[in-house]
């Protein structure tokens, strides 16, 4: 039971004694652990008797380490800092052969595809320089598109996918400082923007495992006069999202505040609702409503993209808060998407070498976070053919404006990042966005709006 459960709580640790809970400072107080992953622990069984007839979890399975748990048993290995990706000769025919064979994928002429990367299965593997574990991993998605079905994806869901999907999360949000600085930068923004108010209510487009609510409804917990009462409304997509992570979020987010005594509700609907004549609900006068729009979420379904401003439109935010992680593109046809997003991963994966990560974290990190999100991007873009505009100019067309974060958070997001180990990491300030870079590449931005 304790090693299933593990993966669940960021913050608590497991000693020979019980569960030890670490501090989790608030956001006005610049973390020394990570501030955003507070993911209170659940039974195990909550998950694992998920369904039992459609999953067949491995009882030999052995879940992996977590970096902090590495660094209390092994000393870490050092590595050289990972050099800027230099697209040399045999990276760039690496690039033309995966844009070649999406080009046929998206034509229909598998046959091709399928030769384009049967050749370039001997040129790839998930064990080299960042840029050649991005280009396996896309690679690998494409070959999912050669078959009628994704049986064989690490997108399936089963109960212990979901664990082995916490614990990665959960460790790359202790060596990157990607997470962390999109988390806080948002529920910054957030929290300056209901300031005063007793009934708050969030419009999520992308939940996930609610590890960003948890830390903003801890902030709330904090204030003087007592936590205020807090709705959210998380919309997901229509045809793919994991009802065992979607329960798991749930109760998660439902026994913290519990523990916290704060009022809270939670409703999980599909984008498909907004079709309904009878949205938007009518909210009440003293509630103050938030939107967080992360554009990746909307990746997979661009058309629905009109339709979702309108409705948040109509809604007056107070703020709505947007995440770009660069490789976020609408308005891009499915070859060049896939490009955009290897050099975007190839990035990420550069700079969490630059970081010195222990091999069995980075492995598992890759194996159940990243390359799970690479497939779900290749094959969701795939799957939808509508292209849109780029995503700020369909913002300001339709009467979106872009606000400036405060002095505050601007300096505490800095601070943030500055206390990455490794070298390479930085903010950037461009026009109304934050900017996450490593070295000369984007790693994720934010940016924040009104109507």
């Amino acid at each position: 039971k304790t090693v299933a459960m593990w993966a669940l709580s960021p913050l608590l640790v497991w000693t020979p004694k019980g569960k030890q809970a670490l501090p989790h400072p608030p956001l006005h107080c610049l973390p020394m652990e990570p501030m955003d992953e507070k993911l209170q622990v659940l039974s195990s069984q909550f998950i694992l008797n998920q369904n039992p007839s459609q999953f067949m979890p491995n009882p030999g399975l052995v879940l992996p380490l977590t970096y902090s748990q590495l660094q209390e048993h092994h000393q870490l290995l050092p590595q050289p800092p990972a050099k800027r990706l230099n697209c040399g000769p045999n990276y760039q025919a690496i690039i033309e052969q995966l844009f070649k064979a999406a080009e046929l994928i998206d034509a229909g002429n598998l046959e091709l595809a399928h030769g384009i990367l049967a050749r370039l299965n001997h040129q790839l593997s998930p064990i080299g320089k960042p840029f050649q574990r991005a280009a396996f991993y896309f690679k690998e998605a494409l070959q999912l598109l050669l078959h009628s079905n994704a049986n064989n994806s690490s997108l399936t869901f089963s109960p212990t996918g979901l664990l082995l999907k916490i614990g990665a999360y959960k460790s790359f949000s202790e060596v990157s400082p990607v997470l962390q600085f999109a988390n806080f930068t948002c529920n910054q923004a957030l929290l300056e923007a209901v300031e005063g108010f007793d009934r708050i209510h969030i419009i999520d487009f992308d939940i996930g495992f609610g590890g960003q609510w948890s830390s903003f409804m801890q902030e709330l917990a904090l204030r003087n006069g007592g936590a205020p009462k807090l709705k959210i409304t998380a919309f997901v997509s229509p045809s793919h999202h994991d009802e065992i992570e979607l329960s798991f979020t749930q109760e998660n987010l439902k026994q913290y505040a519990g523990e916290i005594d704060m009022s809270f509700e939670l409703e999980i609907l599909s984008l498909e609702s907004l079709n309904s004549a009878s949205w938007p609900q009518p909210l009440r006068d003293c509630e103050a409503v938030v939107v967080n729009m992360p554009i990746g979420s909307f990746s997979n379904y661009p058309s629905y993209i009109p339709l979702v401003l309108r409705f948040v439109k109509q809604l007056m935010p107070k703020i709505v808060v947007t995440l770009d992680r660069s490789c976020d593109r609408t308005d891009a046809p499915f070859p060049q998407h896939l490009i955009f997003a290897l050099q975007s991963y190839s990035g990420l994966l550069e700079s969490l070498d630059a970081v010195n990560v222990h091999p069995d974290v980075l492995q598992m990190i890759e194996k159940y976070y990243l390359q799970p999100a690479m497939e779900k991007l290749v094959l969701g873009c795939h799957g939808s053919q509508e292209r849109t505009l780029p995503w700020k100019n369909l913002l300001l067309s339709s009467g979106f404006s872009p606000l400036t974060f405060s002095n505050f958070t601007e300096s505490q997001a800095e601070c943030l990042v500055q206390r990455t180990p490794g070298k390479g990491f930085h903010i950037e300030k461009r026009q109304s966005s934050l900017v996450l870079c490593w070295q000369r590449k984007d790693l994720v931005s934010v940016s924040t709006w009104r109507c």
